[in-house]
């Protein structure tokens, strides 16, 4: 069983797990703290529901996708890496507003969950459901996002998902060491470091969705020659050995140096999009989010703000 497809979601689901965890830790101290520690267990009752939310929204997904994927014999062969592709879109969407969200926000993250978890505790009769809420959304949260990846490489099986479910079980113990038994750790760093990792898996599913949109758009051609143009490269601009449907000109093949279906391309290809086969509209699309977003995403390490999101919230929501 090839686990190389284990490790993206691994990364995402670690980074995002132990920001949930963080959120756990610091509801438990401040509950501790203001001697209501009777609602731990809605604490924990939160992130168990949380958890199986996730699950479920996972078997959908799969489920959805699925039946779309079979729902027209005839067109199964294109909706497939079409489906990939949108999920992709969205994947990246999401992750990247997450990944800059979390940096410009990192600093107030304590205050924001002190100041939610303070106003939830006022309310005394409805605190513990307010406590599991809390709790819920945001493990739910960060599932969700776990989930959309996964759903962008749902050809994979089951593989990713062990990767989500070994990401969790690190998160956890990160969460165990920081809180439980007071381990000094450099969170900043870190997230720095995770958030780097993020941003070249993210530049690689551009490649990934480019690739399943192209692959749609040929297989549509070639069942519906009413759609041929569609593939304007084909008539247009690229060489005849070299073409694609709508990538452009090849810009490289590395296909007996590099192989992405071995040690080590299968790595790189599952971590950050790597291809032996890359076209030009697949390296202008990289080119152009990783300098945009990671643009954004260095200058908010520094502190800068590029997009201000709405501060002071009363909920722990991104």
């Amino acid at each position: 069983m090839d686990f190389s497809s284990a490790l993206p979601t691994f990364v995402i689901t670690l980074r995002e797990g132990v920001e949930a965890a963080l959120v756990v830790g610091i509801v438990l101290a401040y509950l501790k703290k203001a001697k209501q520690r009777h609602l731990n267990s809605w604490v924990y009752g939160g992130v168990a529901a949380g958890l199986m939310a996730s699950a479920i929204v996972g078997v959908l997904f799969g489920w959805m996708l699925q039946s779309l994927g079979s729902s027209n014999q005839k067109y199964s062969p294109v909706l497939e890496p079409l489906l990939e592709g949108v999920f992709s879109l969205l994947a990246i969407a999401l992750l990247s507003w997450m990944l800059i969200w979390m940096t410009q926000n990192a600093r107030h993250m304590k205050q924001n969950v002190e100041g939610a978890i303070g106003s939830v505790l006022t309310t005394d009769a409805r605190a513990g459901w307010g406590v599991f809420s809390l709790i819920f959304f945001a493990v739910l949260r960060e599932g969700f996002e776990t989930v959309l990846f996964i759903a962008a490489k749902f050809q994979q099986g089951i593989v990713p998902a062990l990767g989500a479910i070994a990401g969790i079980a690190a998160a956890v113990g990160i969460g165990a060491l920081l809180f439980k038994w007071g381990v000094k750790l450099n969170l900043r760093k870190f997230f720095m470091v995770m958030g780097a990792l993020l941003l070249l898996i993210v530049s690689g599913l551009v490649v990934t969705a480019l690739g399943h949109f192209d692959t749609a758009l040929n297989t549509l051609a070639q069942l519906d020659r009413k759609s041929a143009s569609l593939c304007f490269f084909y008539e247009r601009f690229a060489k005849p050995l070299d073409r694609d449907c709508i990538l452009g000109p090849m810009v490289w093949n590395t296909s007996k140096i590099l192989p992405d279906d071995r040690f080590p391309g299968i790595i790189l290809s599952a971590l950050f999009g790597y291809t032996q086969r890359l076209y030009f509209v697949q390296a202008l699309g990289y080119g152009i989010f990783l300098i945009t977003v990671g643009g954004i995403y260095f200058q908010s390490l520094s502190g800068r703000v590029i997009f201000p999101f709405q501060k002071n919230r009363a909920s722990v929501t991104k």
